[in-house]
């Protein structure tokens, strides 16, 4: 038996196009009073299901937990080196009764941890993906 391949139909359209239809569709039914809406119980009942599937994929949660793991390693250092140049909590500024000195974070180090943090992220959402 051979198997044609259709060309037409909802999945050959564009996304634009797909996304205005179910649109239509989703408007439709609310109008219609047919549309379901999910109550609480129904969206913890949803996110413990998709909890559940997402931590079988053993491969997925030791990458989290190694981008887990790196991230606070990598805060670790920091701060230990802010500590090492100066930053650190046995250094008081000037005209403070011993209240502890707090450094805000230099412009490199916001940039770099930015960096990371979303570099983390945009690994974490292509794993999840797959």
């Amino acid at each position: 038996m051979e198997s044609k391949i259709r060309t037409g139909g909802f999945a050959s359209m564009d996304q634009h196009k797909q996304r205005e239809i179910a649109r239509k569709g989703g408007m439709a039914a609310h109008r219609k009073g047919t549309a379901h809406e999910f109550t609480a119980q129904e969206a913890r009942d949803a996110g413990r299901k998709g909890g559940q599937q997402v931590s079988a994929n053993r491969s997925h949660m030791i990458e989290i937990g190694r981008l887990g793991g790196r991230r606070s390693a990598e805060r670790r250092r920091n701060k230990s080196n802010t500590e090492r140049v100066g930053g650190g909590s046995s250094h008081m500024q000037p005209g403070t009764s011993g209240a502890m000195a707090s450094h805000p974070p230099t412009e490199s180090q916001t940039k770099s941890e930015g960096t990371n943090a979303s570099e983390s992220l945009e690994k974490t959402v292509s794993i999840t993906r797959e």
